[in-house]
């Protein structure tokens, strides 16, 4: 399928794609007429990327996410797939303690809220 497709299949604008062919998080044959063309695999695959983006993942770290993931990697494979694990542990860690924060937060304003209520 051609790039326009792509994008009004998956969401993702033109430009991300191009961005995400750049940088190796996507693949494309070239047809004659230079044009890209993408396979159905690119649909799924572009899900994955917005994913790993609203997770706050940078693309080199989406890069080597999906490399352990999918197998890429040959020689280096334990040493990166491990150092992406450290990094998603660490990273559900800060996650853990934002939302128990946030439930502090949240039973303050709650009590807050009772308190006004009371007071009517």
């Amino acid at each position: 399928m051609k790039i326009s497709q792509l994008s009004k299949i998956t969401g993702a604008s033109i430009r991300s794609i191009r961005h995400y062919e750049a940088t190796n998080l996507l693949t494309a044959s070239r047809l004659k007429n230079g044009f890209r063309e993408f396979d159905e695999a690119s649909i799924e695959r572009i899900k994955t990327i917005k994913t790993y983006l609203n997770l706050g993942l940078t693309t080199k770290q989406i890069e080597k996410t999906l490399k352990c993931t999918d197998g890429s990697y040959k020689d280096e494979a334990e040493k990166v797939c491990r150092e992406m694990i450290q990094m998603y542990e660490e990273m559900l860690l800060e996650v853990n303690r934002k939302m128990n924060a946030l439930a502090v937060v949240k039973q303050e304003m709650e009590e807050q809220v009772r308190q006004m209520k009371d007071s009517l």
